[in-house]
């Protein structure tokens, strides 16, 4: 199976400015196949009905599938099931297991067996503990495995988690959770942020920054299944002028250089103009050529400029978009 180009819901944590319907139709004109679904957008939508509630949760997912539906979308998954793994408090660990079930009936109308769980990166409240890590996840991918048909988990790690914050640690928790319906998102953005790249730093790396990625690279070529990938994001990032530390516009208080970056500063590939510097070819060439994945490629942005009220923005972010996809399908010959 070729790589199929995706595109994540135009959506960010902090704003939903232009409308989800506008977003999609934009998002299949540009000439993308599939598209990830942001819970938040499907929230918002159930928020237009009243609370959301779980009856109104189902009835925006019926409206976004039907919209994908007209438009030739294919849903490839649901994100982000977010500070699940580790919790502390295992009365909330038990409320998350009952959200759980509701995004269960969720994928079921939009038509997709994937739901992502980002790492943990909340600052307290959580453990380290591998063990119970694992338990935890082990208990969702159990859970996915008697649905009809079996929901897979794709895991990420994230560049800012508490505890897991590069894809060995990922790794190590997918191979003991040993589930076939537990995976991995792998995304270039977390795997040079965390490894490469340094938002804090005046330099914008750490030190030996090439050095330290050609070792990491050539780990996860000899070291993960390509099966166990259930789809990759592909996103580059601005280099800061200044380095992204108290006083900084992108700056808060308890909050890691890297997720606030994320957040504000993430661009699509072959956009050096505005700043991109991540080495994120290299990384797609060593997931999509050396490991060998098939399977959906998705350009995922999350940037302070999602949030510009200006009604051009899903169709340009849309276009830039798929160049992105057709500049790197044609430098890696996909």
């Amino acid at each position: 199976m070729p790589c199929k180009p995706a595109i994540a819901s135009m959506s960010v944590g902090r704003a939903w400015v232009h409308s989800l319907p506008e977003k999609l139709s934009q998002i299949a004109q540009a000439g993308f196949q599939g598209v990830e679904i942001f819970y938040e957008d499907l929230e918002y939508l159930a928020k237009e009905k009243g609370e959301p509630t779980e009856e109104n949760l189902l009835a925006a997912a019926r409206e976004t599938k039907n919209i994908c539906n007209h438009h030739g979308l294919e849903v490839i998954g649901l994100q982000p099931f977010m500070f699940y793994e580790g919790l502390l408090d295992r009365e909330v660990h038990q409320q998350k297991i009952a959200k759980l079930h509701t995004w269960f009936k969720i994928i079921k109308i939009l038509g997709t067996n994937i739901i992502q769980i980002p790492s943990n990166f909340q600052p307290d409240g959580i453990s380290g503990d591998l063990d119970l890590i694992v338990s935890d996840m082990i208990e969702v991918a159990d859970l996915g495995l008697k649905q009809e048909p079996p929901v897979r988990f794709a895991y990420e790690s994230l560049a800012w988690g508490t505890y897991v914050s590069t894809w060995d640690t990922m790794w190590e928790i997918i191979q003991r959770v040993d589930r076939p319906n537990f995976g991995c998102c792998l995304d270039t953005f977390n795997i040079a942020g965390r490894v490469w790249a340094d938002p804090a730093s005046p330099s914008g790396k750490v030190p030996a920054a090439d050095a330290v990625l050609a070792q990491s690279l050539d780990r996860l070529v000899k070291t993960i299944d390509v099966k166990k990938v259930f789809y990759v994001q592909v996103v580059d990032a601005e280099k800061m002028e200044q380095p992204l530390v108290p006083g900084h516009p992108f700056h808060v208080d308890g909050q890691p250089a890297r997720m606030n970056w994320s957040r504000n500063a993430r661009l699509f590939l072959y956009e050096q103009d505005k700043g991109g510097y991540l080495p994120v070819v290299e990384v797609a060439r060593v997931i999509l050529k050396e490991l060998g994945f098939e399977g959906w490629v998705s350009m995922e942005l999350f940037s302070r400029t999602m949030a510009d009220p200006d009604p051009s923005v899903p169709q340009s972010h849309s276009q830039r978009g798929i160049r992105a996809w057709q500049q790197l399908a044609k430098e890696l010959d996909l």
